[in-house]
């Protein structure tokens, strides 16, 4: 049975997280079964209050759920949850130090994001814009690959956003940070060919479905899953994987990494830095096939 002290505690942190911070309900999950499991191994080590739990036990916990086979992410999350839980504690003056500070999650091997080759996008965007919900479609998806755009930025994004004349968009990313970057040739003509088929206003929303409601990010999802299919693309098609295929040809265009951050609005250019390894690995690829030394004999 965990103490009352430190069941609590806990209580009145999910409190204040649901009722002052709003927090979702599938956030308070997780919060709730980090700290469930913090308590459930301070209360073995016969800890009573939270300002006596020490790093080096909050890193016996952390060890000890890697070895029950919960993935690294997942406890990074779960360790996110109680340096949020002890900030709240030394506030109500309830801890005078945070022992989760210092705890590393085991690290996680990095996934490289999957992409379209330069074929398969074309492949992708080669329809007929013959009809109004074409039109549309080629509109987003065109300026999906052209601008890197994350689908909630592309769904939030107003008619007075886009500069046709200029080539350029008016994006606001996380963190509400602005950003402004370029449309592409192809995009611009489409979104011309959208903007003289629904004559919108300036504060209309740039992607309306079928009733004219604004696109929801689902309804991107879906839009751009159906023109995958019906173009002969098999590969898993989504937003982001749009994202990604920018990115990754800019790079490898113009090895000009710095441009592909301000492109996507990374805050920290280690986050775009991923995309020269897939540039790499396609210069490997090229290399393997093209380099008389470099094939291997068949077994």
């Amino acid at each position: 049975m965990i103490s009352e002290s430190l069941s609590g505690a806990t209580e009145r942190f999910l409190d204040y997280l649901r009722h002052q911070r709003r927090y979702s309900a599938g956030t308070l999950d997780n919060y709730t079964r980090s700290l469930a499991a913090l308590s459930a191994h301070a209360d073995a080590l016969h800890v009573r209050r939270w300002r006596d739990l020490r790093s080096e036990q909050v890193q016996t916990w952390v060890a000890a759920e890697h070895r029950r086979g919960l993935a690294p992410g997942t406890l990074k999350h779960m360790l996110a949850a109680c340096r949020s839980f002890f900030r709240y504690l030394a506030r109500e003056g309830e801890a005078t130090s945070n022992p989760a500070l210092g705890v590393r999650s085991p690290k996680a091997p990095r996934k490289l994001p999957q992409v379209l080759d330069v074929d398969e996008v074309a492949a992708l965007l080669d329809f007929a814009a013959d009809d109004p919900e074409s039109v549309r479609d080629r509109a987003l998806l065109e300026l999906l690959y052209s601008s890197g755009l994350r689908v909630s930025e592309l769904t939030n994004l107003r008619w007075r956003d886009l500069d046709l004349s200029d080539g350029m968009v008016r994006v606001t990313g996380k963190g509400s940070k602005t950003r402004i970057v370029p449309v592409g040739a192809k995009a611009i003509t489409a979104l011309a060919a959208l903007r003289e088929q629904d004559h919108p206003g300036a504060d209309d929303p740039l992607v309306r479905g079928r009733l004219g409601k604004p696109l929801t990010p689902n309804g991107v999802r879906a839009r751009l899953k159906r023109r995958a299919k019906d173009q002969g693309v098999w590969k898993r098609v989504y937003p982001h994987l749009l994202r990604h295929s920018c990115a990754s040809h800019v790079l490898e265009s113009s090895g000009n990494l710095r441009a592909v951050q301000e492109l996507l609005g990374h805050a920290d250019i280690g986050t775009t830095q991923i995309y020269t390894h897939l540039d790499f690995q396609h210069l490997a690829r090229v290399y393997d096939a093209a380099h008389p030394r470099a094939r291997r004999k068949k077994a």
